[in-house]
């Protein structure tokens, strides 16, 4: 299974890379594939690589639906363990 995860663009740092935030976490991506992409920018990221923008909104919402995910899964783990 693949998994590609919006991210915000926090820096572009040339042609081909900029620096996103994911989580909480800045990482240098790929991003030769887009054109006209900004600081600010939203885009969905696979192994790396920027594959094209999102809407904002629609990002927002997926990155919090990642996180109530994670919150299940953590209580699940300490349910779990009690």
């Amino acid at each position: 299974m693949c998994l590609a995860i919006p991210v915000r663009v926090e820096e572009i740092l040339g042609a081909e890379t900029a620096i996103a935030d994911i989580g909480g976490v800045r990482k240098e991506i790929n991003i030769a594939l887009i054109s006209d992409l900004a600081v600010g920018d939203y885009v969905i990221m696979h192994v790396g690589y920027a594959l094209n923008k999102i809407d904002p909104e629609e990002a927002e919402r997926t990155l919090a639906l990642f996180a109530e995910l994670d919150e299940l899964g953590q209580k699940e783990s300490i349910e779990a363990s009690q």
